[in-house]
């Protein structure tokens, strides 16, 4: 893995974090982030003396011990100003976090911050909590999608492409796209992929170019090499955004806390803004759904590795392989079906239905394409 110094630090916690966590295999990591073992081990044990920094040179402390009444009050109020969106058990836990002494409460931090006139009508309005369903492990699901377009300097645009896996929350990707086409999100992914492994599943939307309105469930190019890959591939209901719900919501805070009344001049100039707020994100921000933990906290790399080269495509002895032709169609059983012009020149299987005579679920790798009845000379489902 390359080390860009705009993100050294994120990556360096990023280490230890998934170091120090039960049963992690170091050395393992120490390949995968690219780093000696000596430096590896080096990190590790200042992390465990309590330098969550790391960076080169040494850093003043985040707390005194002899901090009055009157400067922690100081302390509440700068937070809120550079974390305006933050309510009062975040600013209160980050506090905690970073071992400030005599933290208030949330209601103290309220009170606080109303002294101060830094919590609006709205804020509280918004203060809402939301229980949402997670799996049980980290890459058990990620959650994919575009955040609508920014505009730039000079008339253009960047779509932010976000990546959040489901059980903790922890950010991915956050990724300035000058354009949004199969080929820039396959580049992205990959990124991601060699520095996190490989999820068990993805699920996206219907828009392109990971679905097609026109025709839900049918399969992309984008698609089709996750299912390659070994990961599957799921989409959320057609206009029910809530299935995507968590990374619809991680939307909705990067608004908040990074878009709103901010301007960029050119994607590297909001990459480098969204860099710094991921880090934030991932690594400080406390997160309610979490009890209060961090999303790293919770998340821990996949055991997956990405395969530089796509594993070959193999299927059992029962199931019957067709290649799909150029136009996207296949013949079986002299019958002619229609499966996606995606899938040309790629070998599917046929897999006869258990107790449905005359009926064949269709496959790609283990991803079930579709189910076709030959009694109906067409699809069954």
């Amino acid at each position: 893995m390359s080390w860009d110094s705009k993100n050294t630090m994120e990556l360096r916690l990023e280490f230890v974090t998934f170091a120090t966590q039960e049963g992690a295999n170091r050395r393992a990591l120490c390949r995968q982030y690219g780093v000696s073992a000596k430096t590896g081990y080096k990190w590790i044990k200042r992390f465990e003396q309590g330098d969550t920094a790391l960076a080169d040179q040494s850093r003043r402390p985040v707390h005194s011990p002899t901090r009055t009444a009157a400067e922690l009050e100081a302390r509440v109020v700068q937070m809120r100003e550079t974390q305006p969106a933050w309510g009062a058990a975040k600013i209160a836990r980050r506090l905690n976090d970073l071992s400030c002494v005599q933290v208030p409460s949330p209601s103290t931090v309220t009170r606080i911050l109303h002294r101060h006139g830094l919590i609006t009508a709205e804020a509280s309005t918004d203060a809402s909590r939301w229980q949402r369903f997670e799996h049980e492990h980290p890459n058990d699901l990620w959650q994919m999608d575009f955040k609508g377009c920014i505009e730039l300097d000079g008339g253009r645009r960047c779509s932010p492409l976000t990546v959040l896996d489901d059980h903790s929350r922890f950010n991915l990707a956050l990724d300035a796209c000058g354009s949004t086409p199969t080929r820039v999100v396959r580049e992205h992914l990959r990124a991601v992929f060699r520095r996190y492994g490989l999820p068990l599943r993805i699920n996206t939307d219907n828009g392109p170019p990971w679905g097609c309105p026109a025709r839900p469930g049918q399969l992309t190019e984008l698609a089709i090499w996750l299912i390659l890959l070994g990961i599957g591939v799921s989409r959320s209901r057609p206009r029910h955004p809530q299935t995507n719900g968590k990374d619809e919501r991680f939307h909705r805070t990067l608004k908040a806390e990074l878009l709103a009344g901010r301007h960029f001049r050119d994607l590297n100039n909001a990459q480098q803004a969204f860099d710094t707020w991921r880090s934030v994100y991932n690594h400080e921000r406390p997160h309610q759904a979490l009890g209060m933990a961090t999303p790293i906290s919770r998340y821990r790399t996949s055991p997956r590795a990405y395969p530089e080269r796509l594993p070959p495509i193999e299927y059992g002895d029962g199931d019957t392989v067709v290649r799909v032709g150029i136009n996207g169609e296949v013949c079986f059983q002299s019958q002619r079906f229609k499966v996606s012009s995606a899938l040309a020149n790629l070998p599917i299987a046929f897999r006869p239905c258990a107790g449905i005579d005359g009926s064949y679920d269709v496959y790609l790798a283990h991803h079930r394409i579709d189910t076709i009845s030959l009694k109906q000379g067409g699809k069954g489902s």
